[in-house]
This record gives structure tokens, sequence and C-alpha cells, in this order.
């Protein structure tokens, strides 16, 4: 791993770093805080919460805007934040909108040409990074994961897909059903391709039923949220939810909309949340 840049903070240290992936056939960069114990003289190593971001972001904006810090250095919790796609692969398209290619891989395993070799965000961040970040950070391999919007939905779908692998899972605004809305249709058709079936793997909102861990699910929406009827559908999750007596604790806020405001207002309930799963509280 190539240390690109390092700052103090909270008396931990917010660190960025480059490194190929052979996952992705790239290079790629993520962000990583590390909490006050983790690097003292003798440091202790800190499990870990993945963050997974949501369109249009890099490993930055969450590290930047989120205010997850402070709290995250108290309860001796490490932080790490992957960027949302590969980049720089100058593929057919890559660049043409901000939905599909550049800055949304959508936390799957693409199938389809061209994207099949590189966009294969969900194994990079499900056991590729974790492997890295384990091998060569103070930290453990006890894990949590929570994510916004697109990354939400990686989240969700790490979780459900992992039994055993993540003590908690949480998200904000996920796109908790992409078979059904237009973002998620757009990134399963080029990805995966046209056939429907192929998606429910991808689509969190489809994996409850057959989910063989039911981690409790806690999910944060703004009743504000620009995209809440048109893309993300929690209602869809919570129904599916209840059926399957699988424990989701939905929390509507009143006049939040789908920024990092509304995230860094609620962050320290889900480092909590977290925090608990991992035997830190």
């Amino acid at each position: 791993m190539e240390l690109l840049s390092t700052n103090v903070c909270f008396d931990g240290e917010h660190r960025r770093y480059r490194h190929h992936s052979a996952t992705l056939e790239c290079d790629m960069e993520f962000a990583v805080f590390l909490p006050p114990g983790a690097v003292a003289q003798n440091p202790l190593k800190a499990p870990v919460l993945y963050w997974l971001s949501g369109l249009t972001c890099t490993d930055q904006n969450f590290m930047q805007k989120a205010g997850a810090m402070k709290h995250a250095a108290k309860l001796g919790l490490a932080i790490v934040c992957p960027d949302t796609s590969p980049r720089g692969l100058n593929l057919p398209g890559e660049d043409d909108s901000y939905d599909f290619g550049t800055g949304a891989g959508f936390y799957i395993n693409a199938t389809e040409q061209p994207w099949a070799p590189h966009y294969r965000m969900y194994d990079y961040v499900v056991k590729e990074l974790p492997q890295l970040v384990e091998d060569q950070l103070p930290v453990t391999d006890q894990r949590s994961v929570s994510g916004h919007s697109m990354g939400g939905h990686g989240a969700l779908i790490a979780a459900l897909k992992n039994p055993g692998r993540y003590a908690s899972v949480s998200a904000f605004a996920p796109i908790a059903n992409p078979s059904e809305c237009p973002w998620g249709q757009k990134a399963f058709t080029g990805y995966l391709g046209g056939d429907t079936k192929a998606w429910e793997e991808w689509d969190a909102t489809l994996l409850i039923p057959t989910a063989r861990e039911r981690l409790p699910l806690l999910v944060d929406q703004g009743t504000a949220d620009e995209f809440l009827d048109s893309q993300l559908n929690p209602d869809a999750l919570a129904e599916v939810c209840e059926t399957f007596h699988h424990h989701i604790n939905l929390r509507m806020h009143r006049g939040y909309d789908h920024s990092y405001f509304f995230i860094a207002s609620f962050i320290d309930d889900h480092l909590d949340h977290h925090a608990q799963a991992l035997g830190l509280r």
C-alpha cells in the first residue's frame, strides 16, 4: 500500500492509501480512520466499520462531511471507506452519466462486457479490501458495515449474503429495492444484463426471505429526501422484513433530505449500534 496522506484527528489518524487491486485490475484509493489506541506506541488493534458511499462519491466524502471521527475515536472504532467504483479504465460509456460507470459501481459483480473484468465492487469491498486492511493495519477481523444510498444498498447485501462475516449492519437512505427503481434497473441492466432473475441476488428486499442470518437492520430515512418515492422504497424492505420476522428499525426523520447534513445528524447513533455489536460498549 502507498500512503498518500495522513492527518492527526481526535488523537487518532486519518490516512489515505493507494494500492493495486487484483479484483478490479486497476489502482484503487481508500481512506481509513484509526482511533487513538491503534496509533499509540503500543497499538491496540481496533475493530472496523466499513462505510460504503453513494453515487458520485469517492473515499473522501464521508470522512470530510459525516463528522464521525470524534465519536469513533472515543469508541475505539476504526472506519474504512473504499471508493465507489474503479476509475480511469477508459471503458466506453464509463463517464457518460452520473448513475452508471465511474462513481457508480453499485457494489455488485458485473457479468456483462466490458464491465465484467473490472466492475466487481462486491468482491472488492467484501473480500479483497478487508484482507488487505487486516493484514497491513492495526485492526482486527471484527467487522461491521454501513453506507448511504447506493452504499446503503451495498451494506445491506454484503451483510445478507455473508452470514457470520459482519457483527452488525446499518444504512442511511438505502436503495432498498433496486430491481424496482430507475437507478437500480439502469445499473443492473448494464452490469448484469436483461435477465431480471440474475438481479435477485443483489437486491436486499429480495434477499430477506432466504437470509441465513438475521442481523437487526438499523435504517434511517429522511421524509424530505428528494429520492424517497422514486428510488429508495424503504417500505418494500420494511414489509418483507415484517413478513419474514427480520428485525428492522426503520426511523423516518421529518424534514431531513438525502445529504450529508442528514448523515451527520444521526451518525453517532449508527456508530453506537455497531460499537455495541463489536463489544466496544
